[in-house]
């Protein structure tokens, strides 16, 4: 069973950066589609960016020109994310699509 585990969150102010890391256990490039998912309080979860085992990225229109999403090894997925905002704030999760078993994910908080 593949196993994410997810890191880099934490606190930041309106218009700062934070970078997000998500170890997987196997490679992701056997992986056809890696993406980063968040959840708010009250919620639904939902997919904020995605990379193809061929190197295209998509993002939500939400996270557009804010939030890059790359790999950093063969089992590394990075999501960079600048200008952040107080509605960024929510548990982040890395995951394929389909999505396999969740992690803990990671807590952004965005103070305004």
């Amino acid at each position: 069973q593949v196993q994410l585990v997810e890191s880099g969150g934490g606190l930041v102010q309106a218009g700062g950066s934070l970078t997000l890391s998500c170890a997987a256990s196997v490679s992701i490039f056997s992986i056809n589609v890696m993406g980063w998912y968040r959840q708010a309080p009250g919620k639904q979860r939902e997919l904020v960016a995605e990379i193809t085992r061929t190197g295209i990225r998509s993002y939500a229109d939400s996270v557009q020109g804010r939030f890059t999403i790359s790999r950093d090894n063969i089992k590394t997925v990075i999501l960079k994310m600048n200008s952040l905002k107080p509605e960024d704030t929510a548990v982040y999760y890395c995951n394929a699509r389909p999505p396999y078993s969740w992690g803990q994910g990671t807590q952004v908080t965005v103070s305004s």
